[in-house]
C-alpha cells in the first residue's frame, strides 16, 4: 500500500495570466512548448528564453475553460513573476493579448500520491513527470478546502519538495541559475519542456543546434549521500578538479549539475566526488534518456 495523497501550497510559485483573442498565437511564438492545440484542463511545461537560448523563466501553462473565463494561466516561480510579465510585454508590440501578475491574489498547491479534483481552482496534471502529481491554481486560502475535496492531507513546502527532489526534477533558483543555463543541461528536453518539431522561438535555434549536434556535457543529475549534505552551490569535486556544483538536498537525496565528461574521468580514475565534505555518487535519473558515464554500473 503506498503513501496516502499529500497537499502542499508551495510559496515560491507565483502566477501570470495571459488572455485575449491573439494570446494563443502570441505565446505559441515565444515560448519553448507547443500550445496551438493546448485544451483546458491540459498543461505543458516551458520556458522564455533568451535569445541565446538560456532559460530565462520556466513555467507550466494551462488553459481555463471559456465557461471559468478563458485564458492561459503560468504557474511561474515568484520571485520572477514581474519579469516574466515584462519580457512578455516587450515582445507584446501589436498583438491583442493582456497580460497580468496574479500572484498576490493566487497561489499553487502541489497534490501527490493520489488522484482526484477539486472546484476550488483550476487543476492540471504536473506536465513533467507522471510522479510529480497534480497542481491546482487558486486563492491561497482555499488550499485547505482544496485538499479536504482532494482527499490529501495538507501537509507543508517541505514534504514537496523533498518529493521532487527524490524523482530528481530541478527547480530553478536553486538546481540552476536563470539566465545561465541552456534547456537541455536542466533536463528540459527530458521532461517535455522543449518542442523540437514546432516553429520558430525565442532562443530557438541554439536549442536545435544543442539537440542535433547531441553535445550536451552538463546535466543535472540525481546525487545520493549519507549524513548532511552541504548548501546549493558548493562545488562538486572530484579529488582537485571541479565536476559541477551542488544543488537541493533533502533526506540523502539530492541533484547537482555535472559536467559529465570529467564525471567520466572521475569514474575511471575512481576518485570519489565530494560536496564540502560528504562523499556523493552519481546516478542517472530513473526518467533519463541521456547517455550517463557508469550508468550501467549505477543502475538500480
Amino acid at each position: 500500500m503506498g503513501l496516502p495523497m499529500q497537499a502542499a501550497l508551495l510559496p515560491d510559485r507565483g502566477v501570470v495570466k495571459v488572455a485575449g483573442e491573439d494570446a494563443r498565437r502570441f505565446l505559441h511564438g515565444l515560448i519553448t512548448a507547443d500550445v496551438s492545440k493546448l485544451a483546458p484542463g491540459e498543461s505543458r511545461f516551458a520556458a522564455l528564453l533568451t535569445p541565446q537560448g538560456k532559460i530565462l523563466v520556466d513555467f507550466i501553462i494551462t488553459e481555463a475553460a471559456a465557461a471559468e473565463g478563458g485564458g492561459f494561466f503560468l504557474d511561474c516561480p515568484r520571485a520572477l513573476a514581474s519579469t516574466l510579465v515584462e519580457r512578455l510585454n516587450f515582445y507584446r508590440l501589436r498583438a491583442k493579448a493582456g497580460i497580468e501578475d496574479l500572484s498576490q491574489k493566487l497561489g499553487i498547491l502541489a497534490a501527490w500520491e493520489g488522484t482526484g479534483t477539486t472546484e476550488c481552482g483550476l487543476v492540471y496534471a504536473d506536465p513533467r513527470l507522471a510522479a510529480l502529481g497534480l497542481r491546482c491554481i487558486l486563492p491561497p486560502e482555499l488550499a485547505a478546502d482544496a485538499a479536504a475535496e482532494l482527499g490529501a492531507t495538507l501537509t507543508n513546502a517541505d514534504a514537496y519538495e523533498a518529493h521532487r527532489i527524490a524523482l530528481a526534477v530541478p527547480r530553478g533558483g536553486v538546481d540552476f541559475s536563470y539566465g545561465d543555463a541552456f534547456p537541455h543541461e536542466t533536463d528540459m528536453d527530458q521532461l517535455g519542456g522543449v518542442h523540437f518539431g514546432k516553429g520558430c522561438y525565442i532562443g530557438q535555434e541554439v536549442v536545435s543546434r544543442m539537440q542535433h549536434r547531441g553535445t550536451v556535457r552538463t546535466r543535472i543529475v540525481s546525487i545520493v549521500y549519507e549524513g548532511f549534505a552541504a548548501e546549493a552551490g558548493t562545488p562538486v569535486m572530484a579529488g582537485d578538479k571541479q565536476v559541477g556544483t551542488l544543488g537541493s538536498s533533502a533526506d540523502g537525496r539530492g541533484l547537482a549539475m555535472l559536467r559529465l565528461d570529467r564525471l567520466e574521468e572521475a569514474l575511471a580514475a575512481d576518485l570519489p566526488l565530494t560536496a564540502g565534505g560528504p562523499e556523493l555518487q552519481a546516478l542517472k535519473p530513473q526518467w533519463a534518456r541521456f547517455a550517463f558515464p557508469g550508468a550501467s554500473k549505477a543502475a538500480g
